[in-house]
């Protein structure tokens, strides 16, 4: 199909799919539907996912049996040739899941004379595009429909290939103020909010604990009613307080507690073990400080439920925090390094070192095939889950909370030396994610 289309056609296409792939091989499949005149299908044949296909349109999908698949739909300058695209997207949200996610190629609103250029010279073939929508006029559509827009990345600087800079230019160009406007195309994930009918059966909560002795029957004893049937990991961390017997005791004395020891270090090592042994559908962290109240839980629940996201992170930096709770370099650290990774993953981000985090199991699953593939980083577990959350538009929620002070113990946070590690992660980020291609080195 490739030799069919022509050369600077294929590029364009190559550029695109570039920026879909990193999302795309880590879902089940993409189906491409209401392909325009002139599609040669080009661009659905170069996306890196383990399985492809193309429908005629919505009526001859049905997703929405689907529990544990994430399939993208892939809608390539469909909405450029709509005259009602809210029309579109009611009819097609029925036929989603909630794990469906719509990948949308639409045309710069900014260079629709460039596009009418191109369609009088017949350098682009099929019907004239004849709607040119702005993220903001989108947006209004995406909420009359039922949809979010939760990625949105520009493609396809392709003007700058006649000067031999197109590599160059098409991965520095987004992070230039004004001109970064200038892609041909932009690539936009829309999810469908879709409320959960029935809720999960079972949600694990992974506790790490490295010398919280004095805070683990609490941390238990505070866990609220969640409409499901919970589970309780502690992972106990090289403790020298007594922490490890206290789990022990914990775990003999209440049925659906699971004590576990991790040989590695730091949290997110803690977490991954954790994680591992998990059975729930939903997994969500707990910090053992309590800095975090266990009785909010339940909000995090509630957003899942209610498909307002599917991933579910809290937010410290609301309200105003108890007493000793976060020393003021912390707290700025906690603001740089939100906007700074709103500008790496462009989205925005709210708290992103807060401890408590709620995801599905089977996201996480695609989250560690994620890591295998950017690499092992992130001593601390946010960065390493947050990341992919973006990358894969998965939808991502801040439940705010008031952050307490501790009662017992310790922080195990050190403020230069950990603050320097997540400037490298984020630098890390920068360069992988913004400036480059993660490399595909495993299979789905």
């Amino acid at each position: 199909m490739g030799d069919a289309v022509p050369r600077w056609k294929r590029y364009f296409h190559d550029l695109i799919a570039a920026e879909i792939s990193p999302m795309t091989r880590y879902f089940d499949r993409v189906i491409q539907i209401a392909r325009l005149n002139g599609d040669s299908g080009y661009l659905l044949e170069r996306l890196d996912c383990p399985e492809r296909a193309h429908v005629a349109g919505a009526e001859e999908l049905d997703l929405s049996g689907e529990t544990d698949r994430r399939t993208a739909i892939l809608l390539n300058g469909t909405l450029n040739h709509h005259y009602d695209i809210e029309g579109f997207l009611r009819e097609l949200k029925p036929r989603l899941s909630r794990l469906s996610r719509v990948i949308v190629v639409a045309y710069n609103p900014y260079l629709q004379w460039l596009y009418r250029v191109a369609m009088r010279l017949r350098w682009k073939a099929g019907d004239e595009p004849t709607t040119f929508i702005t993220h903001a006029d989108l947006d209004n559509i995406c909420r009359l429909a039922a949809f979010e827009r939760v990625r949105v990345r520009p493609a396809a600087y392709v003007p700058f290939r006649l000067l031999g800079l197109g590599s160059l230019v098409n991965r520095l160009m987004p992070l230039v103020p004004l001109l970064r406007h200038t892609a041909l195309t932009s690539i936009i994930v829309l999810r469908p909010i879709v409320h959960d009918s029935a809720p999960p059966k079972r949600l694990s909560i992974v506790i790490p604990a490295r010398n919280e002795r004095g805070n683990l029957a609490a941390a238990l004893e505070r866990l609220p009613d969640l409409g499901m049937e919970k589970e309780v990991i502690f992972v106990e961390g090289h403790s020298t307080d007594g922490t490890w017997d206290e789990i022990q005791r914990l775990s003999a004395a209440n049925p659906g507690v699971v004590a576990l020891q991790q040989s590695g270090k730091g949290k997110a090592d803690a977490v991954r073990l954790g994680f591992a042994h998990a059975t729930g559908d939903l997994l969500t962290i707990v910090d053992a400080d309590l800095t975090m109240p266990p009785e909010l839980l339940p909000r995090f629940v509630d957003a899942y439920r209610r498909g307002v996201a599917d991933f579910v992170n809290g937010s410290r930096i609301v309200y105003p925090m108890e007493g000793g709770a976060m020393r003021f370099l912390n707290r700025l650290g906690n603001v740089f390094f939100a906007k700074a990774l709103s500008w790496v993953l462009g989205g925005r981000m709210g708290d992103c070192l807060c401890g408590t985090k709620l995801m599905r199991r089977d996201d996480y699953a695609r989250m560690i095939a994620w890591r295998r593939d950017f690499g092992d980083f992130d001593p601390f577990g946010d960065f390493e889950l947050l990341f992919p959350a973006a990358t894969l538009g998965i939808g991502m929620v801040d439940v705010p909370i008031r952050y307490r002070t501790r009662t017992y113990g310790a922080t195990n946070i050190s403020r230069f030396t950990h603050g320097l590690m997540l400037l490298r992660m984020t630098l890390v980020g920068l360069f992988r994610i913004r400036l480059g291609r993660i490399p595909h080195r495993h299979g789905h």
